[in-house]
């Protein structure tokens, strides 16, 4: 990134998350989990699947396996038909159980809280450990970026890139530390519930009135 570019863009972002607080100001994140290891499972079950359809598949897996050391004693089988619904439940279960495992064996049954620890977990990548962290232990170490952040970032010209590792780069450059954890938040409530991805109804949508050019980029 030019540093021209960074000073258009911090100012730009700036102007853009004044008006997603606006809109949005309890944003918070929409899965359901009670622990820590709950919600490393309900992260992991919502790659390419949704919250909402996360959530229902919790509500009675968590009532099932009530505790941690209940997801050591899963038969894989079962727990695949238990998690069917998200999507990708033959690798999900496998990492999971497998996350379970490493959780008891390395680190005494508790989640790490560094970020270095959660990406030795199976099927854990920084978007993962990044929402857990910051959900679970109020640890910031970078900010989220899923599908809706990088249609955000492509949309308003925030950076160069598709990479969600190098977006993250991009994005700490270019918002203070301390707006981390709530950008992602207020960025997935704009992509849900005011532009989605498909054509939709621009004239009512403030952000693209900060950047005009949006009005016409809706697909990455």
């Amino acid at each position: 990134m030019t540093p021209k570019k960074l000073k258009e863009r911090k100012a730009r972002i700036q102007k853009l998350d004044r008006a997603l607080k606006k809109l949005f100001p309890e944003a918070k994140i929409e899965l359901n989990y009670k622990t820590p290891w709950e919600l490393l499972v309900a992260v992991q079950l919502s790659a390419q699947s949704t919250d909402k359809q996360v959530n229902k598949i919790n509500t009675k897996l968590f009532k099932k396996y009530k505790s941690f050391n209940a997801y050591l004693e899963a038969k894989p089988r079962e727990f695949e038909q238990d998690i069917f619904a998200s999507g990708f439940y033959r690798a999900k279960t496998k990492n999971i159980l497998a996350a379970a495992k490493m959780v008891k064996q390395d680190f005494g049954g508790k989640v790490p809280q560094t970020i270095d620890e959660l990406l030795k977990l199976p099927g854990v990548a920084r978007k993962t450990a990044t929402v857990v962290l910051s959900e679970a232990f109020g640890v910031v170490a970078g900010i989220t970026v899923d599908t809706h952040v990088i249609r955000f970032v492509q949309r308003f010209e925030l950076s160069d890139h598709l990479n969600p590792v190098k977006i993250e780069k991009d994005l700490m450059q270019l918002l203070p530390k301390k707006e981390w954890p709530h950008f992602t938040h207020r960025v997935i409530h704009y992509g849900r519930y005011l532009a989605p991805a498909r054509k939709h109804d621009t004239s009512k949508d403030p952000l693209v009135k900060i950047y005009p050019p949006a009005a016409k980029r809706f697909r990455v």
